[in-house]
């Protein structure tokens, strides 16, 4: 018979887990031979861990620096994907026309699609899960009439809305809700139901403009999951963590993966698809909620998510701002897809399908070439009111807490035009239709006067 402590199984290579006890009182109670519990403890063994590629999986560069302030940000983006695609998971990716980083190297960057073989990335989708646009077509409508009824319906800016103005959400969904492991929190949905119906802050926003090829008013709108879509995103983190420390440590924090034929890899998959019918129920809350005050039926609607989690098989991919181009992508075809560029150009409407440079997506946006605080400062030299003024001429501009965020505004983007020529150059979807632009709304800047600033200056 054998006796064996927990610092002989450290010293036999096992890391403490909570199989310690259970494993030494079985071998205790069954009187194991030496050799009996060494084969008994071999299913006990964590595997080998996984090392990182060794040179980065081949991704596409679909970007160019097309003047000297787009040059450090092009450079950026490609040597964060050159550390990203050493993740042992990726087999492919490529960089989109409206990419920019988004933190230290081997961070995924926007506009970056990147290929995983049977694992999800939590880091890859980021917590703003699902982040997508709709648009709905109002026939003749007038475009300052859609506006305005828009803005007394929609709700910008932290938290969700007050109890007595809450937009229903479905039963069904409620329901699918608390059949899943991640999602069957009582908090994190009554955080949904008081958040259906917003559309938070930063680069989200509620656009009207008209069809180039109908003269039709359009309502687009451009937002994610929300608090919930978040709070699926810290849940999904830790338990990519675990598994990280598990299978591969070298693999970055930001990176690791949860496997998905593990129990909570597909209760994770399923947990997004939950988000993302709850972001689609979202945007249509606020849609049907104009269409009806105007009574209005709506002529055409269509949608597309841009920052999410796609597969084919046993392939994942993840986009971190594309738009999927590619039908096999999407449960729900709705029609051609969306790319809006900023506020004062046109939303572009969009067809494609996978070629040999896209991976079966397309830009997201615009992008950035400098951070929200960089282009503050550029713009230092002029008040905010002068900046507005000139970036905004001809267009109903609004912010919804009164305060302007010009880093919103058009100059904070990567140059539209330059944009569109490198999707024409290097082949990536086809421009149906634009909506050209009548008036948006946005957050405006949320922080100036946020709750625990305005409390800080009561104590005061």
């Amino acid at each position: 018979m054998t006796t064996i402590t927990g610092k002989e199984l450290i010293a036999l290579g096992f890391t403490p887990k909570k199989w310690f006890a259970e494993a030494l009182e079985h071998i205790s109670e069954n009187q194991l031979s030496e050799n009996e519990m060494l084969d008994y403890l071999e299913q006990f063994r964590a595997p080998d861990p996984i090392p990182l590629h060794s040179e980065p999986q081949e991704f596409i560069i679909n970007i160019k620096a097309e003047n000297d302030s787009e040059t450090d940000n092009v450079e950026k983006v490609i040597n964060t994907m050159k550390v990203l695609m050493k993740t042992p998971t990726l087999v492919s990716g490529a960089i989109m026309p409206d990419a920019c980083p988004t933190g230290p190297e081997g961070h995924i960057p926007v506009g970056g699609v990147v290929v995983a073989k049977n694992a999800i990335h939590p880091g890859f989708h980021s917590a703003d899960i699902c982040c997508s646009v709709m648009s709905t077509d109002f026939g003749k409508a007038d475009p300052k009439t859609v506006l305005d009824t828009a803005h007394s319906i929609t709700h910008f800016g932290y938290g969700g809305r007050d109890r007595g103005s809450q937009m229903p959400m479905s039963q069904e969904l409620m329901d699918a809700f608390r059949e899943n492991f991640f999602l069957n929190d009582e908090r994190l949905i009554s955080i949904a139901r008081s958040h259906m119906g917003t559309q938070g802050d930063g680069n989200h926003f509620l656009f009207v403009g008209i069809s180039k090829n109908t003269g039709n008013t359009m309502l687009v709108t451009h937002h994610g999951s929300r608090a919930p879509g978040a709070m699926l995103y810290d849940k999904g983190m830790k338990v990519a963590n675990r598994f990280r420390m598990e299978l591969s440590p070298e693999t970055l924090k930001e990176n690791a993966w949860i496997p998905y034929e593990t129990e909570e890899g597909k209760q994770y998959w399923e947990a997004l698809q939950r988000i993302r019918d709850w972001t689609k129920e979202n945007h249509e809350s606020i849609h049907n909620a104009v269409l009806e005050k105007l009574s209005i039926e709506k002529q055409d609607r269509y949608w597309n998510e841009h920052n999410f989690v796609f597969r084919d098989g046993d392939l994942f991919y993840h986009a971190k701002g594309a738009t999927p181009l590619d039908d096999k992508f999407l449960p729900d075809i709705t029609g051609p897809r969306l790319i809006p560029l900023n506020m004062a150009e046109p939303v572009l409407i969009v067809s494609g399908t996978t070629n040999g440079r896209n991976l079966g997506f397309a830009p997201h946006g615009a992008g950035r070439n400098f951070s929200r605080t960089q282009h503050k400062k550029s713009l230092a030299h002029k008040t905010i009111d002068e900046v507005f003024a000139e970036e905004t001429q001809g267009l109903d501009i609004r912010f919804f807490s009164n305060d302007i965020d010009i880093s919103e505004l058009p100059s904070a983007y990567k140059s539209a035009k330059n944009v569109r020529a490198q999707i024409e150059e290097y082949g990536l979807c086809e421009v149906l239709d634009e909506v050209m632009p009548y008036g948006c709304i946005m957050a405006g800047d949320v922080g100036k006067n946020a709750p625990w600033k305005r409390k800080k200056k009561f104590r005061k």
